[in-house]
């Protein structure tokens, strides 16, 4: 099973991380890049994707896999 992603901040940086790893996938400078080099793989490994504020703090999460509580859709 793939892990989920996470951007998070490094050291006055942005990091693309997997989830429970130490390592580090890449390092950009800007929150931005980050954000949308970790959507690209977040679909590419169909998982879900954890945006972390400058504090650590989740900020937002989209899930690109299997939701195991997809929204319900309203019919009117």
């Amino acid at each position: 099973m793939a892990r989920n992603i996470h951007v998070v901040p490094h050291n006055n940086k942005w990091a693309i991380k997997k989830e429970n790893s130490k390592s580090v996938v890449s390092i950009h400078n800007l929150k931005s890049i980050a954000d949308k080099k970790a959507r690209i793989l977040a679909k590419k490994y169909k998982v879900e994707l954890i945006i972390h504020r400058k504090d650590g703090v989740i900020q937002d999460k989209d899930s690109f896999g299997n939701d195991p509580y997809p929204p319900k859709d309203t019919v009117f």
